[in-house]
């Protein structure tokens, strides 16, 4: 199927070469939207900073919100970890993703709730990225606590392009994108193609990466349709998070593994639709999802024969719709502008399922089931217009999630549901025509695993388990102010707080997530981008936080908060050829443990990127670590067990580095 995706995407490009290229407008980061935004901690990101960031993996495309840091614990092929506002998200609990209308964030997933998997998407093909912290719009729901962020794909591309990639540790990456004009719309296909070997001493991640998208545009019935098709396969070997003492004791280098036969694959097909009129907006989408993950993260504490490696396994099918209708109306001569909008999600799993295996060999099976996942969802939002200098908006949102499972130990098997309303509210002030005042308030809630709502029997220990509420609610409200003086400066303040009614929190012996006490976070962010001239644009963007669970104990901390999360950058436009880009990210010192005595050190890395165009092709060149620092992408504090050592185990700091110093060059043909 590969092949042949390949292919026909391959003629669609030849055709596409001698079509007419229509001119479109690329968008930077645009964070001033005074008089467009409901909040000052939302923005909007183009394609063209993007291009301008250099990225070791496409899935760092979030690092582009301020405030949020992207790390990995394991292969490339895995879903990343998310840091924001406080959090450490794991791989996407607490913020919500999407992209045209179908969501990223798995329920009731194999591997984690709230499971955000970015590597389908394909940056290229990328018009926008909307993003919202906290969550005070009512179209925002399930996993939107600490925010969420829309991936628009492109109805026009910026140029048809053939780009190859070469780096260190045989990297390679080959990605097309096409456009031809087909009856009374347009045909867009792009594919991706990516190897990897890893700086690893002992692991070949042997990545192959491929992805494929098909796009149909159009209008229809006095508003514009969209059909997408895409499709993504991937399988790697995983160099995963390893315990300081075996490095201590030259076991194995930092770059080392203790279990090398770890690694995972996965898959995801989907075909979407969205229709917009000038009222009316709907979209509908079925999708496809598969991953077999292998992970070891304690070693012989658990089987001191066979080890402690685990395979989990996640196969759905996805489908679901949206619906939403604009209106306006005027009540005691105020404009006010509606929304109303419902929404669909079902979630049909036909296996999730954890088993025990050594060297990715089946021992036996932990727990497997089968369920589905319904949720029904409505929503009015209303905006306000008092004056030119005064807006309000105020939202409802109804959420209602029914769940089945089917348990291979009949005890776990059962229903639950659950619902919740959430109410929301923003004030925007024009203080004048370069600054706004903001104030929102907002609830919301995340989801958990629908398994841990039936459960009756631990099935590992077969000892009584007790259930946690299906829906877990949350509280928060910011203040923030925007400034642009509308032509070389934007600048962006929000102090804000967050109560949530439980934290998810990691489980390093078991790999997986419980649901713990309620918590409370506040924090304050600011970001800043100054255009010094035609040339130098610089950025600085900072965010802290302060994270306690909601206890009357010492040991309140939560573990993998992270209180720091700061990044600066420069853009250097040489001339209309070259063009050059110096970004810092800087991670804090996270809490590992509940005492807070175990704290990671901070991370810093350094990326830098260097261009030269012309109007028919570009080189580009990036240097990923510029300083080879060897900082910790990711840090856990736990027992494990390794040979020889007491069956109780050992308490350590358990770690996945960032990579070594890497370059890489790319050379596209534009047409």
């Amino acid at each position: 199927m590969g092949r042949l995706v390949l292919a026909t995407i391959g003629i669609l490009y030849g055709a596409a070469v001698h079509a007419n290229i229509e001119k479109i407008t690329v968008y930077g980061h645009r964070a001033g939207l005074i008089g467009d935004s409901i909040s000052a901690s939302s923005g909007i990101i183009g394609q063209g900073e993007i291009q301008e960031r250099p990225m070791l993996r496409s899935t760092e495309m979030l690092e582009l919100i301020p405030g949020m840091a992207v790390t990995q614990h394991s292969g490339s092929g895995k879903a990343n970890q998310y840091f924001i506002r406080g959090f450490n998200l794991d791989h996407g609990t607490d913020f919500a993703t999407n992209i045209d209308g179908m969501p990223i964030n798995m329920r009731s997933h194999g591997h984690g709730q709230g499971y955000t998997d970015l590597n389908f998407i394909i940056p290229e093909t990328i018009s926008t990225i909307s993003y919202a912290k906290g969550s005070y719009d009512a179209s925002q729901g399930d996993f939107s606590t600490a925010g969420s962020a829309n991936f628009f794909i492109a109805n026009d591309l910026q140029h048809q392009q053939v780009e190859l990639s070469l780096g260190e540790n045989n990297y390679f990456r080959g990605v097309a994108l096409g456009a031809a004009q087909l009856s009374d719309g347009k045909l867009i296909g792009a594919t991706e193609w990516q190897t990897y070997s890893g700086p690893w001493d002992n692991v070949d991640e042997d990545v192959n990466k491929k992805n494929a998208l098909l796009r149909y545009v159009t209008n229809m019935q006095n508003g514009n349709l969209s059909v997408t098709a895409m499709a993504y396969d991937n399988t790697w070997n995983s160099a995963d998070q390893i315990p300081q003492r075996a490095v201590d004791q030259g076991l194995i280098s930092e770059l080392g593994s203790l279990d090398t036969s770890l690694g995972g694959s996965s898959s995801r097909y989907s075909l979407s639709a969205n229709w917009q009129g000038n009222n009316l907006q709907a979209n509908a989408y079925v999708i496809n999802y598969d991953l077999n993950l292998f992970s070891n993260f304690s070693y012989f504490l658990n089987d001191p024969i066979n080890g402690d490696q685990f395979n989990q396994q996640d196969s759905r099918t996805i489908s679901g719709a949206a619906l939403s209708y604009q209106f306006d109306s005027h009540g005691f001569s105020i404009p006010v502008q509606h929304k109303v909008g419902l929404q669909l999600r079902h979630d049909n799993i036909d296996n999730v399922g954890l088993y025990n295996t050594k060297e990715t060999v089946y021992v036996s099976t932990v727990r497997q089931d089968a369920l589905t996942e319904t949720s029904y969802s409505s929503y009015w939002q209303s905006n306000l217009t008092f004056n030119n200098k005064l807006e309000a908006t105020v939202g409802v949102r109804y959420d209602y999630i029914d769940a089945d499972v089917n348990s291979d130990i009949a005890a776990n098997s059962g229903s639950a549901n659950d619902d919740q309303i959430s109410f929301k509210a923003s004030l925007n002030y024009l203080i004048n025509d370069s600054l706004a005042a903001y104030a929102n308030w907002g609830e919301s809630f995340h989801s958990n695993d629908a398994r841990g709502a039936t459960i009756s029997i631990d099935p590992a220990t077969l000892t009584p388990a007790e259930t946690v509420d299906l829906l877990v609610k949350s509280e928060g409200a910011e203040i923030g102010l925007r400034y642009s003086d509308k032509q070389n400066f934007n600048l962006s303040a929000a102090l804000w707080w967050l109560e949530l009614e439980s934290e998810l929190l990691f489980i390093g012996d078991a790999g997986n997530t419980e649901a713990s006490d309620a918590s409370k976070r506040y924090g304050i962010e600011v970001s800043a981008y100054y255009w010094l001239n035609d040339s130098i644009s610089i950025d600085a963007e900072a965010s802290f936080t302060h994270s306690r669970l909601d206890i009357n104990d010492v040991n309140d901390h939560i573990e993998g908060a992270v209180p720091v999360v700061a990044s600066t950058g420069v853009n250097w436009h040489v001339n209309d050829n070259w063009q050059s880009s110096l970004r810092l990210r800087h991670i804090g010192k996270r809490t590992l443990t509940a005492d807070n005595e175990q704290r990671s050190d901070p991370l810093t890395v350094l990326n830098t990127m260097f261009s030269y165009s012309q109007t028919h092709w570009k080189v580009s060149f990036e240097l990923l670590n510029l300083l080879d620092s060897d900082d910790h992408d990711i840090d856990y504090y736990y027992e494990s067990r390794l040979p020889g050592e007491i069956s109780e185990g050992v308490e350590d700091n358990h770690f996945h580095p960032i990579e070594p110093r890497t370059a890489r060059l790319s050379l596209s043909l534009l047409f």
